[in-house]
């Protein structure tokens, strides 16, 4: 009897966490069916009293909001991939190359974790700006493309792979560049999914980098055509609610196809 009181009770909390986790995204999903008049209407009202797909219609017609979809898709798709090669690669040198000052700069790079990204906004717009990066993917993938925490995790990550993996391939003749190729890619599955997914949504999300360095709204991001979306049509939140529906959807694809990854890097990766 203690037994299943010990099981029920930890099952009930649990359901109770995720019920109050899931209930902004359930309702913005169902302020989406309602007429905007209703959606901050008093009483509150969690499902619609008049269901319509008037305002998904109207984001089916409208180009602008697709097209953004589409440029933050791909541009988180390559700023996921190239944060991968990068990190990875310069986590592979702090975990088996040795060279000079390596302790030193290991811990500078470890200290930039440390400075709000606030704070080095303009410096950073200042630099993109001389460099004529302004209104191109590249100002949104580059700058941010080096990242001390995905570093730190993949150290972490190859710290724990045996180096007798290194000693058999270096008898067999193969090179660092072979080694990190054939040996730490191969076992880096579940932590390059970590790191990718987690890059891919900090992508899709951005807001304040977008605004600042973007004008041309054919390079216009998701996050930041919403922004404009919401001051350009005011109280329509039904209208707002629909859009920011579809533009959580990806994400939220995302998350689930790679659940299991993703629990699985963070065990490897050494988080508590």
């Amino acid at each position: 009897m203690r037994k299943k009181k010990q099981r029920i009770i930890p099952s009930i909390i649990g359901l109770i966490a995720a019920i109050t986790s899931l209930f902004p995204l359930l309702w913005m999903i169902m302020s989406g069916f309602k007429p905007s008049n209703e959606v901050m209407s008093y009483p509150f009202r969690f499902f619609p009293t008049e269901w319509t797909i008037e305002n998904f219609v109207e984001l089916f017609e409208d180009p602008g909001f697709f097209q953004s979809m589409g440029v933050t898709f791909v541009g988180a798709i390559i700023f996921a991939f190239l944060t991968i090669l990068v990190n990875s690669m310069a986590a592979y040198a702090f975990a088996r190359l040795k060279f000079p000052f390596k302790k030193a700069l290991f811990f500078y790079c470890i200290l930039t974790m440390f400075i709000p990204q606030m704070a080095i906004l303009i410096p950073s717009y200042i630099v993109v700006a001389q460099l004529n990066m302004l209104n191109t993917l590249f100002v949104l993938i580059l700058p941010g493309l080096a990242s001390a925490m995905n570093m730190f995790l993949l150290r972490q990550f190859y710290t724990d792979i045996p180096t007798e993996l290194d000693e058999a391939a270096v008898v067999d003749g193969a090179s660092k560049i072979q080694i990190y190729t054939q040996i730490f890619i191969p076992l880096s599955k579940p932590i390059f999914v970590l790191v990718g997914t987690s890059s891919f949504l900090g992508y899709w999300n951005a807001l304040i980098w977008p605004i600042m360095t973007i004008s041309n709204p054919r390079l216009f991001q998701i996050m930041q055509y919403l922004s404009f979306f919401r001051s350009a049509q005011g109280s329509q939140w039904g209208l707002i609610m629909a859009g920011t529906t579809l533009a959580a959807m990806p994400a939220i694809i995302l998350f689930m196809f790679f659940q299991k990854y993703l629990i699985q890097g963070i065990k490897l990766s050494g988080i508590k």
